[in-house]
């Protein structure tokens, strides 16, 4: 059997993922669905940025939300005064956030458990404050209105469908780019660092160096999402950036489950949906995302799908590994 068929059989429960992610906007017909549909991918970005940190690497963050609206605010800034296209301006609001998530890592990844937890949650006190008092620059608690609509290649995003494509394309993106890093040496690595971090310096691994890397790429995946948010909106303020906005997403990776890339889409997908199927809720959202870490914390620490890794890749269509057996100081294949 050549070997692209093999590929693409062993492939295709991804490839069929893949084509229902495509037709939702056809298969729920109606403009909310697909809007609760989007904010899933929105989440889905933030809290696999936030895994991370707290899932890869074993750092407990608490103030996420902080780069979420660097994000926002600074892809609506450059659009709006600096007239960069959105093509442009998202990924600059990423390096904005990153930029921020070098400022804060720097100094405080030197504290450890409770110190460092409480640094990140102070971080995202400091920014909502900044937000509610920096009137000529943010307008305050009034927040940015008329954000403009993104435009690709000339052709502006309006409809819902539109902004759908666009999330999912993000969200596929980000799949890749942290599939790619945490299979490559620098994945090891951040899990060398969670499971000892002096056995993991003693072989040589920086781990100053690799949290700070870890720190700013959720920063800038954060920002991604923040820009995202902005122009699908279109009116941001500093109270969809407080504090409860990171407890949010701490309560979906923990319902989720951590150190994996299905868990945080689960947890994101769950925690968006129980407030819109269950309305008369609304109000008390945060008790129930509160009783969920609890209740996540009390009965499974490590979430629904924490622990282990998922694949759902056919392997019976891979070819057979060839064996191979250890002599003096090298692999070779069996004679």
């Amino acid at each position: 059997m050549p070997r692209a068929l093999r590929s693409i059989l062993a492939n295709l429960p991804y490839i069929g993922l893949l084509a229902l992610a495509l037709a939702l906007p056809s298969l729920l017909g109606n403009a909310y669905y697909i809007q609760v549909a989007i904010f899933i991918g929105i989440y889905i970005i933030l809290v696999l940025s936030l895994n991370l940190l707290n899932g890869y690497i074993g750092l407990l963050s608490i103030g996420h939300a902080a780069f979420y609206g660097i994000g926002a605010y600074a892809s609506a800034k450059l659009m709006m005064e600096a007239g960069l296209p959105f093509i442009l301006a998202m990924p600059a609001a990423g390096l904005i956030s990153a930029a921020f998530g070098y400022l804060i890592a720097k100094p405080t990844l030197k504290l450890s458990g409770i110190y460092l937890t409480l640094a990140t949650l102070g971080f995202n006190m400091i920014l909502f404050l900044v937000l509610q008092s920096w009137m000529s620059f943010t307008n305050g608690p009034l927040g940015i209105m008329g954000i403009p609509q993104p435009s690709l290649f000339g052709r502006e995003i309006s409809s819902r469908p539109q902004y759908y494509y666009l999330i999912l394309a993000l969200v596929l993106l980000t799949l890749f780019s942290m599939q790619r890093l945490l299979n490559c040496r620098f994945g090891r690595a951040l899990l060398a660092i969670r499971e000892d971090q002096l056995a993991a310096e003693a072989m040589g691994i920086h781990a100053a160096r690799y949290k700070i890397q870890a720190f700013v790429l959720a920063a800038f995946y954060a920002g991604i999402a923040g820009s995202f948010y902005a122009h699908f909106v279109k009116f941001i303020s500093p109270d969809s950036f407080y504090i409860y906005e990171s407890f949010i997403l701490l309560a979906m990776l923990a319902l989720g489950g951590q150190g994996n890339l299905v868990g945080p889409m689960v947890g994101a997908a769950v925690l968006v949906l129980i407030p819109e199927l269950f309305r008369f809720l609304q109000e008390y959202r945060m008790i129930v995302y509160g009783s969920v870490l609890i209740v996540m914390m009390l009965v499974r620490r490590q979430g629904l799908l924490g622990g282990k890794n998922y694949s759902l890749r056919l392997t019976w269509f891979d070819p057979p590994a060839e064996k191979k057996y250890y002599r003096g100081d090298k692999f070779l294949p069996e004679e």
